[in-house]
């Protein structure tokens, strides 16, 4: 009998376990990402996992207008432009995928991938091609696109850029899979980065990769400039400033002596500069050394 009263009175391990899972599971996304937060801070998940997890998550609820590089900011190319124009941007810009535009129609045609131009450049053995015969098709997408879709359509399409269209069916920007993995995974490093404790880096003889956060008064020790040290803390203030609002990425602008040109900016700052030397130093610089 009193063995009869304590199994009535205990209930079974899978009974329990199913009652703590009806006060346990998440409920929705926000309660979701509450039991991850607190899995890391029992050390069972770590800070990078727990910050990819929450980025794939978020993927779900965010849409193309939320990460798509704004048209004003994306380097076209015209249907139209020479070779040689063609061929100066493409190197210039050192992006891999370039969307052609036919400027009659304001309308994107195709996208140009630099390693088929660069293919074409070298079979042809000089610098002429036909544009239109290395243009591969462009996959448009809404600017309502869910990211988690978009996601999966690269992959499975073995595509890596879609250009978003308005509601009007104008270019808005485009979209490339890097920019939805960043959403993940975070900023994803590529030819350009290079070491935190280096701010200006020599490419070749004249041309230099430079951050944009790089102090005045080091880009004047290493280049001999005297620029203003008081009006700007740094290379980028002094770069925007020039330009007299906030560029995007593939804009150009010279100062004095060099050619400055946008390689990573975002709507708040820009990142990342390229640099080209056009001039040698004029006589007060020289003197001023």
């Amino acid at each position: 009998m009193n063995e009869g009263r304590s199994s009535r009175s205990t209930p079974p391990k899978s009974w329990l376990k199913r009652l703590r899972n009806v006060f346990l599971q998440p409920k929705d996304q926000s309660q979701l990402i509450e039991v991850i937060r607190q899995a890391s801070e029992q050390n069972i998940l770590d800070a990078e996992a727990l910050s990819i997890v929450e980025g794939a998550l978020s993927v779900s609820q965010m849409q193309a207008r939320d990460i798509m590089i704004p048209r004003s900011q994306v380097v076209m190319i015209s249907r139209d432009a020479p070779a040689a124009e063609i061929l100066k941007l493409v190197t210039d810009a050192t992006h891999s995928r370039f969307p052609v535009i036919d400027d009659d129609r304001d309308d994107v045609i195709g996208i140009l991938l630099a390693k088929d131009l660069l293919s074409s450049v070298v079979a042809a053995g000089e610098f002429d091609f036909e544009l239109r015969e290395l243009l591969r098709p462009a996959v448009f997408i809404p600017e309502s696109k869910r990211l988690n879709v978009l996601l999966r359509e690269f992959r499975a399409r073995r595509n890596h850029m879609a250009i978003v269209v308005d509601e009007y069916g104008g270019v808005a920007g485009i979209v490339t899979i890097e920019n939805v993995l960043e959403q993940i995974v975070g900023e994803i490093e590529d030819e350009h980065d290079f070491d935190d404790d280096t701010p200006i880096l020599q490419r070749d003889e004249h041309t230099y990769t430079i951050k944009a956060l790089t102090p005045v008064e080091d880009f004047n020790e290493y280049f001999g400039t005297d620029w203003d040290e008081d009006d700007f803390d740094t290379v980028g203030g002094h770069v925007v400033n020039q330009f007299g609002h906030l560029p995007g990425r593939g804009e150009q602008i010279t100062i004095g002596r060099f050619e400055f040109s946008i390689l990573r900016a975002d709507n708040r700052r820009v990142h990342l500069l390229r640099m080209s030397i056009i001039a040698e130093p004029s006589d007060e610089e020289t003197e001023s050394d």
